[in-house]
């Protein structure tokens, strides 16, 4: 690829660029390493509006609500602890009537996704949804959140869901090169769909690597280049949460998290403290490390444990050179229509 396709940018131009007020967004991590700092700098620039996609929101949901980020929520788990007595930004948002959300199963979550990213308008899901809460109840998404329609095949009802296609998706990946082919491993989750049936994708990771790393592991990207719109190197940029090979959750902070969510004070406390008082994934590290040490970071760090690497090798890799002429395979062209006649594969 030629350097006009370099698209590494820091989160501050990404978020900018791609993510308006009023779209849909797609927070394309699933429980683990989610994309933190992307989500403090949404909150930090103030987006409004957005209709937010997370299979399970944790840290991410709660800080872009308590943000005044989001108006309309699809999810199939938020963390509410404390659920409606406990609290949290969530909680709150819903009793105050400032965000409406609407639930699905994981099942019918990555469906909606799924059939996105194959172009489809709405996909078939399983009918049992049909004797819960989930069916009955809707919020603003009405009739569209579930319809029942005549199989073509055999007239037999089924329940069917629409397809999601957010404006953006945010993601946090393990490594990336500077064009944006994406590489991640794990949990997989709704990782790929989220991202690939969104409009556009914005990817943070670990480390950005050589294009030669990628191309010797291709089976480890999950999203190409061509459909990434920015990629920007973000060292801890899951923190607190874990992304695996690099560090795992950091049950800490993660705990001071959980005891500020409860009250509206706390949150804010909190929110003023590692979101707006640090203006980046650098300051952010810095705050931290001013207060509690290295210690807990250097602990957190994973112990390598590599996989088997795959065999890629070929006798040649393509029958065409640079100019565009076949390549001698191993034998000549004579040689070749030698043996066909001989093994009588050859007719006149």
């Amino acid at each position: 690829m030629s350097e006009s396709n370099n698209k590494r940018m820091s989160a501050q131009e990404a978020i900018d660029r791609f993510v308006p007020d009023g779209c849909s967004l797609a927070i394309g991590n699933y429980t683990v390493g989610s994309c933190m700092e992307l989500i403090f700098e949404l909150v930090r620039q103030g987006k409004k509006g957005l209709t937010v996609y997370s299979q399970s929101g944790v840290i991410d949901v709660e800080v872009l609500v308590a943000g005044g980020c989001v108006e309309k929520l699809v999810s199939t788990y938020v963390y509410r602890g404390g659920g409606r007595a406990g609290g949290s930004a969530v909680e709150r948002a819903l009793q105050n009537h400032t965000l409406e959300m609407e639930d699905y199963t994981n099942f019918e979550y990555n469906a909606r996704l799924v059939a996105g990213m194959h172009g489809f308008t709405f996909i078939q899901v399983l009918e049992g949804v049909r004797a819960t809460d989930l069916f009955e109840k809707r919020t603003f998404m009405g009739e569209d959140k579930y319809r029942i329609i005549a199989c073509p095949y055999t007239g037999k009802e089924i329940l069917t869901v629409p397809a999601a296609n957010p404006d953006v998706c945010i993601v946090h990946v393990q490594r990336a090169d500077r064009f944006g082919n994406a590489q991640y491993w794990g949990a997989l989750g709704s990782v790929a769909a989220a991202a690939l049936a969104s409009k556009r994708i914005i990817v943070s990771c670990e480390r950005i690597v050589d294009e030669d790393i990628v191309q010797s592991s291709p089976h480890l990207t999950i999203i190409p280049a061509y459909r990434v719109d920015a990629v920007i190197e973000m060292p801890w940029g899951a923190h607190p949460m874990e992304v695996l090979g690099h560090y795992n959750r950091d049950i800490m902070m993660y705990s001071l998290f959980a005891g500020a969510c409860g009250k509206e004070d706390k949150m804010r406390a909190w929110m003023n403290e590692w979101v707006y008082g640090c203006k980046d994934r650098e300051a952010y590290l810095g705050q931290y490390i001013r207060k509690y040490g290295t210690n807990i970071l250097e602990r957190l760090r994973t112990r390598p444990y590599f996989s088997a690497p795959a065999d890629y090798g070929a006798a040649f890799t393509s029958m065409w050179d640079e100019e565009g002429r076949e390549i001698n395979m191993g034998v000549t062209e004579d040689e070749l229509e030698a043996f066909l006649k001989e093994n009588g594969a050859l007719y006149e």
